[in-house]
């Protein structure tokens, strides 16, 4: 699997990717957000880890441009631990996020984790999950609505089949953020209402007033079956 790492501190490049080619993996290095678009534009990567605040283009920008077209997973590096920082990442559409410094089996950890969902290891019973006029296939990942594939991220994808595959079941979001992203983000359970209202924006006809992702005001999230 090929990974590509952007960060404009050069020994920091040199330690990932010294750490993850260790792993098996193919490392690509880049040292700004510019460079991070096209590379990601032209190469075939399994993974994007992109640091926040770099020259020329921003790592958020730079995440932005991407996802216009590519699903890529990415992990977001900052210095920054604030709640709006991370959320801001994932607004941009980003599916993981580590803050700066950090540990290095942490990184690899998340890396693989995310790896191994966006290649479809972790399916389950049947090809095709449909619950009203949206449908999943659980073998290729993709996200249909009345036949038309719709652009997922890992997490976006990973949360809707969670929820349609139990729907009417009521999932707080610290629920969510266990089972979905497997950690917790030591109480930033924002992080699920930034991907629920995403999810409400690609699959539902009016995100205002969801059909399908519903809000159990006080409890939590539910997909309507």
């Amino acid at each position: 699997m090929k990974i590509l790492v952007v960060d404009d501190e050069r020994t920091l490049v040199k330690g990932i990717k010294f750490n993850l080619e260790n792993e098996g993996y193919e490392v690509e290095c880049a040292y700004d957000g510019a460079a991070a678009v096209e590379l990601a534009r032209g190469g075939v990567f399994d993974l994007l880890i992109l640091d926040v605040m770099m020259p020329e283009v921003d790592g958020l920008e730079a995440c932005m441009r991407i996802r216009e077209f590519s699903n890529v997973p990415i992990i977001m590096l900052t210095a920054k631990s604030e709640d709006s920082d991370k959320l801001m990442g994932f607004e941009c559409g980003a599916d993981d996020y580590l803050t700066k410094p950090f540990n290095i089996l942490e990184l690899k950890a998340r890396a693989r984790a995310l790896l191994r969902r966006a290649a479809g290891v972790q399916r389950s019973q049947g090809a095709i999950l449909t619950v009203g006029d949206i449908s999943l296939n659980t073998d290729e990942r993709v996200a249909m609505k009345n036949g038309e594939v719709i652009e997922l991220t890992v997490k976006e994808y990973d949360l809707a089949e969670l929820l349609m595959r139990n729907p009417r079941r009521v999932y707080s979001r610290e629920n969510l953020m266990n089972v979905v992203w497997g950690y917790s983000y030591a109480g930033d359970y924002r992080t699920v209402d930034v991907h629920i209202r995403r999810l409400r924006e690609k699959l539902e006809t009016n995100p205002a007033e969801p059909d399908h992702i519903l809000t159990k005001w006080g409890v939590g999230y539910y997909f309507k079956g």
